[in-house]
């Protein structure tokens, strides 16, 4: 991952890198790529908070930053969301509020970051790691906004995995400090994207041992529904994550360039259209139009994004 980045930033010419620190692991784990890969002089993070982000994930950015000796800002939104908003109210006038105003939070941190890299041409590290992409956890033109993600390839069981090793071993050539990186305390919090009140991803996610060990057989080994069932995960489980999988095709081919780390990797490894009729969920191929357009945006929310 620091091998890729490095390359993509030093080949392509661009002077360096930034990317919103949240005080999330997959920013963490970003960020302690890029100085690894450039140097902190080159990187550069950013808190993006609105009324949601809580005291702890200020505090967690801040250190981070301060242990990896990056150039940090914090640019609050709330301005930007509220502007938004006022701007929509008459269109959205008695319309009840949803992921719309949740996705307008993470557009708004997409767009200033953007502005940043334009202005200074630094290239944006966008951080969602493949877990996440796998089921469309992502805002297209918000979160998914950068030029190359150096975790798009690592399930989210990795990013935790990762984040404590380099906390215990400095890679060969790494250009980061040596030490712990990344505080404890982002590797141990429960992960959120704090769109709303007391968001943790697992209130519309299985577990991530559980998600991932799916996920790893319906793509890595492109496992019949029925085989992962037998091996003792939930049915419904399992069809909500392959539906999940299936619709979220449309914004993998629209995320940033990455590294290929694992056995199938999207894109190039596990080519699959993004719309097709095709479903190994039992159900009949000749359901309606509707009913399967009615299924498929009803995931997309469950996606947080439409």
């Amino acid at each position: 991952c620091v091998l890729g980045l490095r390359d993509y930033v030093g080949k392509n010419g661009f002077p360096g890198v930034l990317l919103g620190v949240s005080g999330g692991i997959d920013s963490a784990l970003c960020a302690a790529i890029a100085v690894d890969a450039l140097g902190a002089d080159r990187v550069r993070g950013v808190m993006l908070p609105f009324r949601f982000t809580a005291q702890v994930s200020l505090d967690d950015a801040a250190k981070l930053a301060s242990e990896l000796g990056i150039r940090y800002e914090v640019l609050p939104i709330a301005k930007a969301v509220h502007g938004f908003e006022e701007i929509l109210s008459g269109t959205f006038a008695g319309l009840p509020r949803d992921i719309t105003e949740e996705n307008l939070q993470a557009r708004a941190r997409g767009t200033l970051l953007m502005a940043i890299s334009n202005k200074t041409g630094a290239m944006v590290v966008t951080t969602g790691n493949k877990s996440e992409m796998s089921v469309g956890y992502a805002t297209l033109y918000g979160d998914m906004n950068g030029g190359f993600n150096p975790i798009k390839d690592i399930y989210k069981t990795e990013v935790f995995r990762l984040s404590a090793l380099r906390n215990s071993w400095k890679p060969d050539g790494a250009l980061g400090p040596g030490g712990e990186v990344i505080p404890s305390n982002i590797i141990t919090r429960p992960p959120t994207a704090e769109l709303r009140e007391n968001q943790t991803d697992q209130d519309s996610l299985p577990p991530y041992d559980m998600l991932d060990a799916i996920l790893e057989r319906l793509v890595e080994r492109e496992e019949p529904l029925a085989t992962i069932i037998a091996a003792g995960f939930d049915r419904e489980v399992v069809a909500r994550i392959d539906r999940l999988l299936n619709i979220a095709e449309y914004k993998r081919r629209q995320a940033a360039p990455g590294v290929k780390v694992t056995r199938r990797n999207f894109g190039r490894d596990r080519r699959y259209p993004i719309t097709n009729r095709f479903r190994d969920d039992g159900r009949p191929l000749a359901e309606p139009d509707d009913t399967l357009v009615s299924r498929a945006g009803r995931a997309s929310g469950e996606a947080f994004d439409g």
